[in-house]
């Protein structure tokens, strides 16, 4: 197909965009694929699908012929303050990620760090065609560094949920306080484009320590999400406290979920929770194997997510590559041990591409505006094409060119809530220049607080001295005869 001119887009924001001539992959009950359709937004939200849509006049007409329309994807657990420092901890393991930020280095990020991180995120996540993300935001020492959190997602073009969290204080310290409680007040109830959630972690400690955080989300009506079944931190003695104190909600999402057992399962679907997968994550850290096949079994829903770009691609593409890809290499080779051979693939693309659309929606109790092209819904919508790319034609299943095919340089257009912020494959607007800058200044910080040696040293690390092989909380001495250091003594 030869490269077409781009129309300019208009001074002022249009009053209507349509989408001419796309297959349309709706990613509804049905999951309908509806070839050479258009798709009418007016203001905020999608008003009609069909081919050879009549628009009001103003108009904007995107040349979607070629492409592929989807919902914008969406992100249920990333740690967004992190993402100024991309690409750093390649080489680590769970524990030298521990050590890092949780034990020695963490602490050094002022409130400009968290907000440099978390505005350069958020338009990472636009770049990528993710129009919701949850900030997994547990670097929140202070309310200075929440206020600095919340003043980036807010200045960014994306939905977000600040998921607040503080690592360097035990959930029922940090939740307890006046000023988290006066903050969390403050939150507009509602909001379309920024929601609120908390997020922390429980040991298994047999005191449940955690649970006046849990009563503080209730009294607050928040949701909490939680890192469960990441082997030697939080296991089955969380799952097992949260249920028998009931605090297991169906809004409740547990990220990896990857050493549980089958009881522990079979609670978080009993209650109605949902998992958020991070493959990359699982299959380089350490949690566990990426458990999808498990849920599967379970009839757990999913959603994807990308974790933190210290170490891991920033895209939802390579969650769902990653994702097929472990889930299939595990019945491959549960397979081969009986001497047997897979002859059906039971993950498929499509269930990918609604893990990362559709799945992230149902997550945030957003299914009914969110996740999906219907009439009625809100304009969050993603044309993934690029006529300059040989990748991108010829498109014969749309659903496997999403998962294994398409990659963010062939995201054209990105629409959130009916504004365009993405368009012929470049940001809208000037955000980008203020987060470089706003990160070259984070990096200064960091590299001269911590000093060429120990900078360099955190790129290339040896094992740790340290004895935090499983347990990272700094707030908690409790250990079980799983951990390392108790099976030692």
């Amino acid at each position: 197909m030869p490269v077409t001119p781009v129309p300019a887009l208009p001074d002022h924001a249009p009053p209507a965009t349509v989408f001419r001539d796309a297959t349309v992959l709706t990613m509804d009950a049905g999951r309908q694929i509806l070839p050479h359709t258009d798709v009418l937004i007016v203001d905020d939200s999608i008003a009609a699908i069909g081919p050879h849509l009549v628009v009001p006049d103003g108009t904007f007409e995107i040349d979607a012929a070629g492409g592929i329309l989807m919902p914008g994807m969406i992100d249920t657990h990333r740690h967004m303050w992190q993402t100024a420092m991309r690409g750093y901890g390649a080489d680590w393991t769970l524990t030298q990620y521990f050590v890092w930020y949780y034990l020695e280095h963490g602490k050094h990020f002022r409130p400009q760090d968290v907000y440099a991180g978390n505005l350069l995120s958020s338009l990472d996540a636009i770049d990528a065609g993710i129009t919701t993300t949850v900030d997994w935001s547990h670097g929140l020492r202070t309310i200075e560094h929440a206020e600095a959190a919340l003043a980036a997602l807010q200045e960014a073009p994306g939905r977000s949920v600040l998921a607040y969290g503080n690592i360097f204080a035990g959930p029922w310290e940090w939740s307890d306080s006046d000023e988290f409680k006066a903050f969390a007040a403050a939150r507009e109830k509602g909001n379309e484009m920024l929601g609120f959630q908390m997020a922390f972690d429980v040991t298994g400690d047999p005191t449940f320590p955690e649970r006046r955080a849990f009563e503080v989300a209730r009294d607050l009506d928040l949701a909490v999400t939680t890192h469960a079944g990441v082997w030697g931190a939080t296991n089955d003695d969380g799952i097992r406290l949260m249920y028998e104190n009931g605090f297991m909600t169906p809004g409740t999402v547990y990220v990896h979920a990857a050493t549980l057992s089958d009881d522990s399962y079979q609670r978080i679907a009993a209650t109605g929770g949902s998992v958020s997968l991070s493959t990359e994550s699982e299959q380089s850290c350490g949690q566990g194997y990426p458990p999808s096949w498990v849920l599967r079994s379970h009839g757990i829903p999913v959603s994807l997510s990308v974790d933190t770009s210290v170490w891991f691609s920033s895209d939802l593409f390579a969650a769902m590559r990653t994702t097929l890809g472990a889930d299939r290499s595990i019945e491959h080779m549960k397979a081969h041990e009986l001497g047997d051979t897979v002859t059906h693939s039971h993950l498929r693309a499509e269930h990918v591409v609604d893990w990362a659309t559709r799945g992230g929606a149902a997550a945030l109790g957003k299914e009914a505006t969110l996740g999906s092209i219907e009439v009625g819904k809100k304009a969050d919508v993603v044309l993934v094409k690029n006529d300059a790319s040989p990748s991108m034609f010829p498109v014969l299943n749309p659903y496997g060119h999403i998962a294994l095919q398409a990659n963010r340089a062939d995201v054209h257009t990105v629409l959130v809530n009916g504004r365009i912020v993405k368009y012929a494959n470049a940001l809208v607007g000037d955000q980008l220049a203020t987060a470089r800058t706003a990160v070259e200044d984070t990096i200064t910080h960091l590299q001269s607080t911590l000093g060429d040696e120990v900078w360099n040293a955190g790129m290339n690390p040896d094992i740790p001295a340290t004895k935090i092989l499983d347990n990272p909380y700094t707030y908690t001495e409790y250990r079980t005869s799983s951990t390392h250091e108790a099976a030692e003594v």
